[in-house]
């Protein structure tokens, strides 16, 4: 590499404004789990910075004038907040009231030969139409007998809801007979 394309490259990061810890500030554009909120101003590793948060959009340099683009549509930004989590939470009330049934083999005892995981859970309710990610259903492990569970989704990082899920043995396992399996 040239000296002239290194010091473009090192006048970059000299052109981050730095916190008192030695990160860089960013301002958040979007809520970020673990970090802030939008409007937040916050300090992080430039790494995380430059390979994360700046390249997906999630934040930009804490300029001045940034900040006072923040302060002057804070009160816009609550009011967008507000009406997210209240979509968020109508959602949540929505699936507490479904229940969705997931058949599973299984032995005489109940326990399953597979397990049920956050992938199925998704794929019955993209059945019944509702769309969520994997990584939105949290489970403590996988479900590995027949059975009711209530399954904590992940709406929001202020919005947690409650999902009936059924674990149920497939119709081939049914019939009674031994050796069906």
């Amino acid at each position: 590499m040239s000296k002239a394309a290194t010091r473009r490259s090192n006048s970059h990061f000299k052109r981050l404004p730095k916190g008192n810890n030695g990160g860089i500030q960013l301002l958040l554009i979007h809520n970020v789990e673990h970090l802030g909120k939008q409007g937040d101003l916050v300090e992080v590793k430039p790494g995380f910075a430059m390979n994360f948060l700046l390249p997906q959009g999630l934040a930009t340099i804490a300029t001045d004038h940034h900040k006072r683009m923040v302060e002057k549509h804070r009160e816009k930004l609550r009011e967008i907040e507000i009406q997210k989590l209240q979509s968020y939470q109508d959602q949540a009330d929505e699936l507490a009231k479904q229940s969705i049934t997931i058949e599973a083999n299984a032995n005489d005892e109940g326990h399953l030969y597979g397990s049920v995981g956050p992938h199925e859970i998704v794929d019955s309710l993209k059945a019944a139409g509702v769309h969520l990610a994997q990584d939105q259903i949290r489970l403590d492990g996988p479900l590995k007998e027949l059975g009711l569970y209530t399954v904590k989704v992940h709406l929001h990082s202020e919005v947690q809801a409650s999902l009936k899920v059924w674990v149920v043995p497939t119709v081939a396992s049914e019939s009674g007979e031994p050796g069906a399996e």
